[in-house]
């Protein structure tokens, strides 16, 4: 362990500059540097409090050691005890900080934009993406997350063709990212008079929520439309150009919004939404110039490509991806999406940890 000490202590100092830098009188002025830092310091914390808890263990393994071997009769067995409890606790401490040294995702501690779509199906796949609406509302409310509506968009017959979510929680996306994909579902529609199961899919997105000081937008850069809105929401709809949709000319990127009745406020969700899919777009080119995450993510949105399967007759969920299977659709449908969305987490450590050749 004399390595991994050797880049503890280096961390450990950092964390001292760190916090130096946060009490600086001029840093509030700076709000990228502030940002950064803080984030930066909420993960060194995180390290140096693992490690003095590891160190701490290891402290109380050789001081029972030490009396252990220096007792005898009916006191030594009871040191033998107390030293067999204190080593029995190293391997969940080195787990806990071992991970925490794995590479950060650098969108962790993020809020979300969470988009979904009906896809391959028809009228069916946007009643199945309602249901996954229903699901992800549901969850973020179980995690104490706040979801705010950006745009929803209702199909003919009361499913939903498009849904954007604004999702704030510390932690939500670290435990939504893995939820972007396919979303395939197994089930006999309303509409099928014979009773015979179709399989429909609804594809589902996560983006990190942009902030202003991330991606810098120039106005010349946007051609901005207003029109008259066509759906849900309010008195105003139909009757004022109230709906916006802002182009980003360099990237051909579309954001179009309605859900509000005032044109500002729509401008100003759309503007969220674009630079949130600015900023993925410019990580995804740095990283490995995938260029677009959606693709990436969703590939055509055909049910063949799915991450996850949803069947009703069975009461059946499947995730493909670790080959996870329980029969708890309805716990799941009712938001209860921990179970997955943990083992997840677990497989995504494990795939870390034996890349880094720790495991």
């Amino acid at each position: 362990m004399a390595s991994l000490d050797d880049t503890l202590l280096v961390l450990a100092d950092e964390l001292k500059s760190v916090e130096a830098q946060l009490s600086a009188p001029d840093i509030a002025s700076d709000r990228t540097r502030l940002r950064d830092l803080s984030r930066r310091h909420k993960v060194l914390a995180e390290i140096n409090a693992a490690w003095n808890a590891l160190r701490a263990a290891r402290e109380d393994v050789s001081a029972a050691r030490e009396m252990f071997n220096d007792t005898a009769g009916e006191d030594r067995e009871l040191w033998r005890e107390e030293l067999s409890e204190a080593e029995a606790k190293l391997p969940a401490l080195e787990e806990t900080l071992e991970t925490l040294l794995l590479p950060r995702d650098p969108n962790e501690g993020r809020n979300v934009i969470l988009e979904i779509r009906g896809a391959e199906g028809g009228e069916e796949a946007n009643l199945f993406a309602s249901d996954l609406a229903e699901m992800y509302r549901r969850y973020a409310a179980l995690r104490g997350w706040k979801l705010e509506v950006v745009e929803e968009s209702a199909s003919e017959q009361g499913g939903l063709d498009e849904a954007i979510y604004l999702i704030r929680g510390e932690d939500a996306w670290t435990r939504l990212a893995n939820e972007a994909g396919v979303h395939r579902v197994q089930r006999v529609p309303v509409t099928e008079a014979k009773g015979r199961v179709h399989t429909s899919s609804a594809t589902v997105s996560i983006l990190p929520e942009a902030e202003e000081v991330d991606v810098d937008i120039d106005p010349n850069d946007l051609k901005i439309d207003v029109y008259r809105s066509s759906g849900p929401g309010g008195q105003s709809v139909n009757t004022t150009d109230s709906a916006v949709r802002v182009t980003h000319l360099p990237s051909g990127i579309v954001v179009s919004m309605q859900d509000e009745k005032s044109q500002i406020q729509n401008r100003a969700k759309a503007l969220i939404v674009l630079r949130s899919r600015l900023l993925k777009a410019a990580q995804d080119a740095q990283a490995s110039e995938l260029g677009d995450l959606k693709r990436s993510q969703l590939g055509s949105g055909g049910r063949s490509e799915k991450i996850r399967t949803y069947n009703f007759k069975e009461n059946r969920v499947t995730d493909h991806r670790i080959n996870l299977t329980t029969y708890s659709l309805d716990a799941v449908l009712a938001g209860n999406l921990d179970p997955y969305v943990d083992a997840l987490l677990a497989d995504q450590r494990a795939r870390q940890l034996a890349a880094s050749g720790r495991a």
